[in-house]
């Protein structure tokens, strides 16, 4: 089993979502996602006290944590055995993702190569059925 070579503590600034302003007040807001105040009187586009906060750059993650999965990771999609070869210096510190759009046999075909690789695939079970499931 491959690990990670540093396993960083993912830490989050804000783990709640940014609502819209009046979204509680609105059934019609119920479900939509965040949009920036631009009224010319608005008291959340002026940070008045109480109001929603406003999403901004200093909530952003840490540069260095970015793009990194919960398993320590960074993902790369392939799409073929290809592409799984660009992996083989750096399989600790990028795991393999299998495209959408690739045939279960050629999935299969991916998914032995990376254990010869010793390079993890997230994805490793999807279409993976066995003939007794069918």
């Amino acid at each position: 089993m491959v690990t990670p070579l540093v396993k960083h503590k993912i830490i989050k600034k804000r783990t709640l979502k940014f609502v819209r302003h009046q979204q509680p007040e609105f059934i019609r807001l119920r479900n939509s996602s965040w949009r920036k105040p631009r009224g010319i009187d608005s008291r959340a586009r002026r940070r008045f006290k109480s109001q929603v906060k406003l999403a901004n750059v200093g909530y952003g993650t840490n540069k260095n944590y970015r793009d990194i999965l919960p398993n320590g990771f960074y993902k790369f999609t392939v799409s073929n055995i290809k592409d799984l070869d660009l992996l083989l210096m750096h399989n600790r510190k990028y795991c393999a993702e299998i495209a959408h759009n690739v045939s279960t046999r050629n999935r299969k075909a991916i998914v032995e190569r990376a254990a010869q690789l010793n390079v993890k695939v997230t994805n490793a079970n999807a279409r993976a059925r066995t003939e007794q499931d069918e």
